[in-house]
């Protein structure tokens, strides 16, 4: 018999992240045997009936799929939205294997958003302690000074705490606006534009260029590929764990 955690197994039969996985037993809309599961549960695939939603969890294990999105605009990063709205799924009209976003851009954010049915790998890219780098340019309100760009690379007090240090450097200059590119690890709500407010600069509008190296060079608003192995691979060694959290 080999025991595995339940939101650990789900997530690599790609029912979604590890968080999405655990929101999903936490409504109790996963059973075990046809009891309601609990977060942290320990499961034996082979033997006992997992269902979500009431329906079957395959037990063989799924094509690893990995895709890089142009994210367009006024487009939000759900799988399913109860208004009617565009969604990212939406952009991905072709690809018939089940997949879904790793974290989110804001609705009115556009640029890379990546995509996969891995999810483990999907937890390591989203959460902040294996410093997965993001990379965003900007264009906000005001000059920039070489001050506030300076306090961004140090970190910024928040409403949730201070921001972690980042890369800041100023790409354009013009009277009443400014281009910067920022390099984040963290991925906390609404953060880069949280930042920018804090150093007094706030954002008109915000693009994120790369996901660890992952670029969507070449794909027009709204288009989609799959990553090459090398491109997973880069993925894969992005992820390097805190020394505190080894």
């Amino acid at each position: 018999m080999t025991l595995i955690r339940l939101q650990k197994y789900l997530a690599e039969q790609g029912i979604g992240s590890r968080r999405a996985c655990e929101r999903l037993i936490q409504e109790g809309e996963v059973s075990v045997d046809g009891e309601v599961a609990e977060i942290g549960q320990q499961v034996d695939p082979a033997s006992q009936k997992i269902a979500v939603k009431g329906e079957a969890i395959r037990t063989e294990e799924p094509e690893k799929i990995y895709v890089v999105l142009n994210k367009p605009a006024n487009v939000i990063t759900t799988a399913k939205d109860t208004h009617g709205r565009r969604t990212v799924m939406d952009c991905l009209r072709g690809l018939e294997e089940r997949v879904f976003p790793i974290g989110r851009l804001d609705q009115d954010v556009d640029g890379v958003l990546l995509f996969t049915n891995d999810g483990e790998l999907a937890y390591q890219l989203a959460h902040p302690k294996f410093l997965v780098n993001k990379t965003y340019q900007a264009w906000i309100k005001g000059e920039i000074s070489s001050d506030a760009l300076k306090r961004l690379r140090e970190g910024v007090p928040l409403s949730d705490g201070m921001s972690a240090p980042a890369q800041a450097k100023l790409l354009k200059s013009r009277k009443n606006a400014s281009l910067v590119e920022l390099t984040i690890y963290e991925g906390r709500k609404h953060e880069v534009k949280r930042m920018f407010d804090a150093v007094g600069h706030p954002v008109d509008k915000l693009r994120r260029i790369a996901f660890a190296e992952i670029k969507a060079t070449g794909l027009r608003s709204g288009e989609w590929r799959r990553l090459t192995e090398a491109e997973v691979d880069v993925l894969r060694k992005s992820v390097v764990l805190q020394p505190e959290n080894i």
